[in-house]
């Protein structure tokens, strides 16, 4: 399983890829998985306001196991990089994009597989910011930590999300 990173540039207006990580799945007591201590690195290097997280959802909009798993996933990255904010977006058609990006661009093969995550980042990023610019309040479902419990709580504040990662500047 991969994740791939987009962050944008300072005025938070372009989305652009940063690199696909590996997940780390590994149950180390204590330690954060690699491809979380890596985004955590990478949100705080650039003093990001928010990271978005994307959250599969079958096409009726119903929600999967892959929406449990980034649920869970997003609830990691929440405890791990507070107090940067963390929302899950609405990532139905971002692979879908992006595999039709990359065709288009002319990459297939194993060059398109090692960079889709990332493409499927910069998509979910992309949407953030321009729905952000266009409302003025951040999209999706902000994942919130319970200082006193160390643990997240999810709730609806905007749309819905999908599976990927996205870092916001």
């Amino acid at each position: 399983m991969r994740v791939g990173l987009a962050a944008s540039d300072p005025d938070g207006l372009i989305a652009t890829p940063v690199e696909t990580l590996a997940r780390d799945t590994r149950n180390r007591p204590g330690r954060l998985p690699k491809d979380i201590a890596r985004i955590v690195r990478e949100a705080r290097e650039r003093c990001a306001g928010c990271v978005y997280i994307g959250l599969p959802r079958h096409l009726s909009g119903a929600e999967s196991a892959s929406s449990h798993a980034a649920r869970a996933y997003a609830d990691t990255l929440a405890q791990a990089v507070s107090p940067i904010e963390v929302r899950m977006v609405d990532e139905r058609m971002s692979t879908v994009s992006a595999h039709q990006a990359l065709l288009a661009s002319g990459r297939s093969g194993r060059r398109h597989r090692e960079v889709v995550d990332q493409a499927a980042a910069v998509v979910i990023l992309q949407y953030a910011l321009d729905a952000e610019r266009a409302t003025g309040r951040r999209p999706g479902e902000r994942v919130d930590v319970d200082p006193e419990l160390g643990t997240t709580r999810q709730g609806a504040v905007g749309e819905a999300t999908d599976d990927g990662g996205a870092t916001r500047t």
